[in-house]
């Protein structure tokens, strides 16, 4: 049974329309991996995006950080591309770092992570695209 509930349409346009940096743990180098097309999107939308790598120097012109605490700016939206078990640990970061939403993209759910976000007080958005969201949202 899902425990789970996304933000409404409403919701989230407000949330993409008022977000000026998202951080993108799990962004990766490669240009064919999906993380990186999502980054290279929303830095042609006009979002400073700040990759999240262990082992990265730069990604897409941006520098990268080893982690979310690392990161010396306010940070918006966590957008995540990590298997669902290891996203937990990265619902704690955002909360620590105080961002105002945790997004997990298509296809990753975590009920901890929810719970952690949430209790947090963070928006949480789980298994949805922000790139389609915000194509569907923000036309």
């Amino acid at each position: 049974m899902r425990t789970w509930k996304n933000p409404d349409d409403d919701e989230l346009r407000a949330l993409l329309q008022t977000s000026r940096t998202i951080a993108v743990v799990g962004c990766h180098p490669d240009p064919d991996r999906a993380s990186h097309r999502i980054a290279a999107f929303l830095i042609e939308q006009g979002y400073n995006v700040i990759p999240v790598h262990p082992q990265a120097d730069t990604i897409l012109g941006c520098k990268v950080y080893p982690a979310l605490a690392d990161i010396p700016e306010a940070v918006d939206i966590v957008n995540v591309f990590r298997k669902p078990e290891s996203t937990p640990p990265v619902a704690e970061a955002a909360v620590s770092i105080h961002a105002k939403a945790l997004w997990l993209q298509q296809g990753i759910v975590n009920e901890d992570a929810y719970k952690v976000a949430t209790a947090g007080n963070l928006t949480c958005i789980m298994d949805l695209c922000i790139a389609t969201m915000h194509r569907l949202l923000l036309r």
